[in-house]
């Protein structure tokens, strides 16, 4: 395995967008592979790749294509050699990876909340009737709408810096942004509150990072292994199955969110309307290792319950 390390003088190229949320991800797993193999920065490149989703912010991400926006052209690149990894994160990820590429490294995750971020309310609960929350995820329209449908809800597009811009701006009172997002960049106190999952679900995977490479890459395989996190693998093998048996996109508002608890996994589970009209919701619990059979099972229970068109915008 050592004679085949990455060098300066042949670094290993880790594939990324590059807004400063995605660098720090890809930062993160550089400096995991560097201390795992105890290789210095600079055995590591870090390539910056634009995606759909970053050049047309002004259009809402269900009009323009679904979960790939994101990723696309980087995994065009990871499948022409142009980039040795691809780093990602989880909840942006289609449930199903390009022939070729293989998905199966995750570093640990990080707090999986959603942020409450304004200038002028301290918890969403103290936002007033009619005012003006602003957020691209149709998972947080439909869920903020079931709970308050008293509030005017606006596209909210870019970066944390963008957002917040906005803020100040009053393009909307409101916000939501990832936690994980925010302590990645150690920017936590930008959140107002953490919204419980018990308040707001999160979006399945919502704070893992994780790690694409070419399925006949044997030597980065073998590097990725090294700095996998099976616990977070655990849980994102329940969560994802259960997207890929609700057929999830940016078209459907869905949440799901997995905990270890001993030798159990614990999965909850939600899909909504995408007007806000109705959510159905479930929770059960299965032994670690049967974690993507509970997601699937789940996900049928669910969709049994909704009937058909149930993600059809009403009106």
């Amino acid at each position: 395995m050592t004679r085949d390390l990455p060098s300066p003088a042949q670094p290993l190229r880790i594939g990324t967008r590059g807004s400063p949320l995605a660098l720090a991800q890809a930062h993160e797993t550089r400096d995991r592979l560097a201390t795992a193999f105890d290789l210095p920065a600079e055995a590591f490149e870090v390539v910056v790749i634009q995606t759909t989703g970053d050049r047309v912010q002004n259009r809402a991400l269900r009009e323009i294509g679904g979960k790939g926006l994101f990723t696309r052209e980087i995994e065009d690149a990871l499948l022409t050699g142009g980039i040795d990894i691809a780093v990602h994160s989880m909840k942006d990820m289609p449930v199903l990876q390009p022939d070729g590429l293989v998905l199966d490294c995750y570093l640990p995750r990080e707090d999986p909340r959603d942020a409450f971020v304004s200038r002028k309310y301290a918890r969403l609960a103290d936002v007033p009737e009619g005012a003006r929350m602003g957020t691209s995820s149709l998972r947080r329209r439909a869920q903020l709408l079931v709970k308050r449908p008293d509030l005017e809800v606006v596209e909210f597009r870019g970066n944390v810096q963008t957002r917040l811009r906005k803020l100040d701006e009053s393009v909307a009172e409101a916000t939501f942004l990832a936690m994980a997002g925010l302590n990645r960049l150690n920017q936590p106190e930008i959140a107002q509150s953490a919204l419980e999952p018990e308040e707001m679900l999160p979006a399945v995977a919502q704070g893992a990072i994780g790690i694409e490479r070419r399925m006949d890459d044997s030597r980065v395989a073998a590097m990725l292994e090294a700095i996998h996190h099976g616990e977070t693998g655990q849980r994102l093998a329940a969560e994802r199955a259960f997207l890929a048996a609700l057929d999830g996109s940016c078209e459907t508002p869905i949440a799901g969110l997995a905990l270890l608890e001993g030798g159990d996994l614990w999965l909850r589970g939600e899909i909504l309307r995408p007007d806000g009209s109705e959510a159905l919701s479930d929770a059960a619990r299965a032994p670690i290792e049967d974690g993507a059979k509970l997601g699937t099972e789940m996900a049928q229970g669910l969709l049994a319950r909704a009937g058909a068109n149930f993600f059809d915008w009403r009106g």
